[in-house]
């Protein structure tokens, strides 16, 4: 390892000591099924039916009794049952039930032949294959039992288990409340976006990027928009923002070399560490409590801000949330299409383009420039290239990690 570098915080060490200290958020609210998309279950959820709640047939056939089963029989058919209108009145021996995927299994049933494994005659029908009881057959409590848990607490909720709940007739639910995050820049040079830029101003991006980033975590985001290079409205924007929210983020004021009002004002404010981690980009982060809420403080270049919001303030807010799954990112490997620059010294999250080769085998490849500065970068990816910490340049062919972008940096 560099000598440079060997001071500097691991990811792993800073996700370990930020995430330890956290206790999730237990306020909760009861709101509908159409209102909990991205939510947090509060209490584990338990089926209130059996699903199926009646015995079924899995396949478009015909409802057999194993005792008329003879070989090369014509079986006459007695009647038809589809789903919601099951087969009613005697079933006559010797005979077989015309019977739909989903339909009510008429009262002594033993199996259900699938109709490819039958002929017809002009009289009934005769069956092909072999038969065994139970077949084709969908008991009463398979999918789920009455009072088993279907979703325990901690799960956010999405399209594949908001349905599952809608088929079991549960139409309200307790979740937790939105985490509340207040969020603001810090500098002279910022100008909002939309606004006209004076002499030697740059857009907000930052800003811009981590509100983006929140709505689609789910948090309630309260912007207090840039704030100035000044000790008396910094103190007063750390101080409204501790008390309104659960956790605060700022973006610029902690690198080496800023006005050290900012760091004195925070430590007035609270208990904060400021670290040098061995990422890049996202060297410069701050972390700690304040009276009331959380700090985290991201670096100022856009690429570093939303780096260190994703692999370091993600998993925080998932855990201040309950949230008890997916925390941390996916990994997968992948081969380089193209050599990969990188000193040894820092674990290195470059923007990479993954992609499937004509072998069926992933291979990733960068988008090009991967400077701090360089937001454009993120456009054109939908993966980081995670190269090791103590790697160097990687030759074209030889795998690596990468993470696949969840749905806060996608569309």
């Amino acid at each position: 390892m560099e000598p440079f570098t060997a001071g500097l915080l691991s990811l792993e060490e800073a996700q370990q000591a930020m995430l330890q200290q956290l206790t999730p958020i237990r306020d909760c609210l009861d709101v509908s099924l159409f209102e909990a998309a991205g939510r947090i279950t509060a209490r584990a959820i338990a089926s209130p039916l059996n699903v199926p709640s009646f015995d079924n047939s899995a396949m478009d056939g015909y409802a057999v009794r194993m005792a008329d089963l003879t070989s090369d029989s014509v079986l006459p058919v007695a009647g038809k049952a589809f789903a919601g209108a099951p087969f009613k009145g005697a079933w006559p021996a010797g005979s077989v039930v015309r019977i739909m995927t989903g339909a009510p299994l008429p009262e002594g049933c033993d199996a259900v032949v699938m109709q490819e494994h039958t002929e017809q005659r002009d009289a009934g029908i005769v069956i092909t294959a072999p038969v065994h009881a139970g077949q084709n057959i969908r008991r009463v409590g398979e999918d789920l039992q009455a009072g088993k848990t279907v979703l325990e607490a901690g799960v956010r909720l999405g399209a594949a288990e908001l349905p599952l709940l809608a088929s079991l007739g549960i139409t309200h639910l307790s979740v937790l409340r939105k985490l509340r995050v207040a969020i603001f820049s810090t500098g002279d040079e910022l100008q909002a976006v939309g606004e006209p830029l004076g002499e030697g101003q740059i857009y907000d991006t930052n800003r811009f990027a981590v509100s983006l980033m929140l709505h689609k975590l789910g948090c309630e985001v309260i912007d207090l928009g840039v704030i100035a290079d000044d000790p008396a409205q910094l103190r007063h924007a750390f101080a409204e923002a501790d008390r309104q929210a659960d956790v605060v983020i700022s973006t610029g004021g902690v690198s080496v070399g800023e006005a050290d009002f900012t760091k004195a004002i925070l430590e007035e404010l609270g208990t904060i560490s400021f670290w040098k981690l061995a990422i890049k980009p996202g060297k410069p982060f701050a972390f700690g409590r304040l009276a009331n809420s959380w700090f985290c403080g991201l670096p100022g270049n856009p690429v570093s801000a939303a780096v260190t919001f994703y692999q370091l303030v993600q998993p925080m807010l998932a855990t201040l949330t309950g949230q008890t799954t997916n925390i941390m990112p996916l990994r997968l490997r992948a081969r380089a299409a193209e050599r990969l620059k990188k000193s040894p010294g820092r674990i290195d999250f470059q923007r990479g383009i993954l992609r499937r080769d004509e072998d069926g085998e992933l291979t990733v490849r960068s988008t090009g420039a991967q400077g701090s500065h360089i937001f454009s970068s993120f456009a054109l990816a939908d993966c980081f290239i995670v190269l090791e910490r103590d790697r160097g340049t990687v030759e074209p062919g030889e795998w690596v990690e990468v993470e696949r972008f969840s749905s806060v940096l996608e569309g």
